[in-house]
């Protein structure tokens, strides 16, 4: 087909009557509420699977001895119609979608079994009778309607996804909203802690060399490939660290605080602990102390900070680590950092 070169008249209708082909065997009444089969064939209206509303039919037509397309009937699709509701309903209800019961019956949500979309009650008459307004339910593309139904037939879980990027297995909506969800409250987020940032619990710097031999000291000589933070192996080498830590405002107070340590010891002579005590905000109450055993390679050791002890709003932590003694060994920390959750942002 070639575009136009010369005027055309195009055949137009209001489409408020529209002919359809019936389903084999069937009996359309008038006056009846009327749907298509998947395979685009009319049939009574009902509260089964795979139909879709379609309109009123104008007359009586019987197609029970015929088969698909044998017969045709015009449908109505525009208007308000007056229709039975199968429960009780009061004016309160104007506004809310109703769905097939039969060929002359709807409800309201929650009362059917398959929720076919048949319209929107207009009016209120009486508690069974209503007028529907049915060219929402035709045009299957009234937003309004859709967002404010909250059955199955236009919920999240019936909008299926065509995900050209491949990203999920996921086939519909609700599923693949659930996987987004659980993926955003489960990833992991770090906060680094650079080694230069730990302080000795008077105050003064690691990287400083000349203080007492017993200090941690952050030895970085080149072609040291124990390049870390060093305690000596001495029985008072047990001097602490501090850092004080800026915690994220995405953070979740309700979810526990990692921290992580890349550690080793030197020569497995002791059994090394690192005791960690954990201040938050500017209070002098530290979290129940946490000891962690350190192994002989380097590792992670873990240290787990509860969310029952971090205090809402919380916007800093101050950390303390401790070894033990360790007159056999030395102890090296190469790395640290804290782990959080962050929070789903509600606005």
């Amino acid at each position: 087909m070639t575009a136009l070169s010369a005027d055309k008249k195009t055949e137009y209708t209001e489409g408020v009557e529209v002919p359809f082909e019936l389903y084999r065997a069937v009996e359309i009444f008038a006056g009846s509420f009327v749907c298509v089969r998947a395979d685009g064939y009319a049939t009574p209206g009902d509260d089964a699977t795979g139909l879709l509303f379609m309109g009123v039919a104008l007359a009586h037509v019987d197609n029970s001895d015929g088969d698909d397309g044998d017969e045709s009937v015009v449908l109505r699709r525009r208007g308000l119609v007056k229709a039975i509701l199968d429960t009780a309903i009061t004016i309160a209800n104007v506004g809310d979608s109703v769905y097939l019961v039969d060929d002359q019956t709807v409800d309201i949500v929650g009362n059917t079994t398959h929720d076919i979309f048949a319209g929107i009650i207009a009016a209120y008459i009486d508690t069974t009778h209503a007028w529907i307004d049915i060219e929402p339910a035709i045009r299957q593309s009234d937003a309004a309607a859709h967002i404010a139904d909250g059955t199955a037939a236009h919920a999240a879980s019936a909008i299926s996804i065509a995900d050209a990027g491949t990203f999920t297995a996921q086939e519909e909506m609700e599923a693949a909203l659930q996987e987004i969800y659980q993926h955003l409250i489960s990833e992991q987020k770090f906060i680094p802690i650079p080694l230069t940032s730990w302080m000795l619990s008077d105050g003064s710097n690691t990287v400083t060399f000349g203080g007492p031999a017993t200090d941690p000291i952050l030895d970085m000589a080149d072609g040291d490939t124990d390049s870390a933070l060093r305690w000596a192996w001495v029985a008072t080498s047990v001097v602490a660290i501090v850092n004080q830590v800026p915690l994220p405002p995405d953070m979740d107070v309700t979810k526990d605080l990692v921290l992580h340590l890349l550690t080793k010891k030197d020569a497995d002579a002791n059994t090394v602990t690192l005791a960690s005590d954990a201040y938050f905000m500017d209070g002098d109450t530290k979290v129940e102390d946490v000891t962690a055993t350190i192994a002989q390679a380097f590792g992670e050791t873990i240290i787990t900070i509860a969310a029952t002890d971090i205090p809402a709003g919380a916007q800093t932590v101050t950390i303390e680590l401790t070894p033990s003694a360790h007159a056999g060994d030395a102890l090296y920390m190469q790395g640290s950092w804290l782990e959080y959750t962050s929070k789903l942002l509600a606005s």
